[in-house]
């Protein structure tokens, strides 16, 4: 699940990490959030960024309590080295912190996270995930995690917030790389408006859930 501007743009031209949706966006963000088994999300992403994002509506707390979940679904993160600032916020939120690594990492149980894989966001590696009771992720980024997992066809559904920006430049959110699959069979949903000129946009895999 992506924010983008109209031309395809993560963030204006040298930024390296930009928030620029708006309330509709946030709030379509903390549903898939709400729904989901966990999520995951690549190292250099929660590097820029400093922190995961959170559900905050008191609405879909409530939701994630009654079906007996903690308030925040599990971050996973990817990284093939294993290294984060161990002086990032992330690292006091409350939530879940989990470690998909292929090497043995220079963090883990008791160094921030609860969690370690070995592995990569792979097909071998979501497996997994899957059987440690995280089925339902949802990607937040960054491009070339999202890049890779398209390109290897273990992407579900497609998320995407079209602002009303146009930046121009460099940033897309699918980087230059590996060919990707044609979603000429996947289903569009309606187009749904978030105010303030976003629009959600979702393209789903047949007989298959969104997320």
């Amino acid at each position: 699940m992506l924010a983008s501007s109209i031309d395809g743009r993560l963030a204006p031209p040298g930024c390296s990490a930009a928030q620029f949706g708006g309330r509709g966006d946030r709030r379509a963000l903390e549903e898939a959030l709400a729904a989901a088994d966990g999520v995951l999300v690549g190292a250099e992403t929660i590097r820029r960024h400093g922190t995961s994002c959170l559900i905050q509506q008191p609405d879909l707390l409530a939701g994630r309590h009654d079906a007996g979940l903690p308030p925040q679904p599990p971050v996973v993160v990817a990284s093939r080295s294993g290294w984060l600032p161990p002086t990032l916020p992330f690292f006091h939120q409350p939530l879940s912190r989990w470690l998909l690594c292929p090497t043995q990492p220079t963090c883990g149980p008791g160094r921030g996270f609860v969690r370690v894989l070995r592995g990569e966001a792979d097909q071998a590696g979501l497996v997994s995930l899957g059987a440690a009771g995280l089925q339902r992720l949802v990607v937040l980024g960054g491009a070339r995690l999202a890049a890779s997992l398209l390109a290897a066809d273990l992407i579900d559904a497609i998320q995407l917030t079209i602002c009303p920006r146009l930046f121009g430049g460099e940033g897309l959110w699918l980087p230059p790389g590996p060919s990707l699959p044609a979603l000429s069979h996947w289903q569009a949903l309606a187009p749904r408006s978030l105010g303030a000129g976003e629009t959600l946009l979702v393209w789903q895999r047949p007989n298959r859930s969104a997320g």
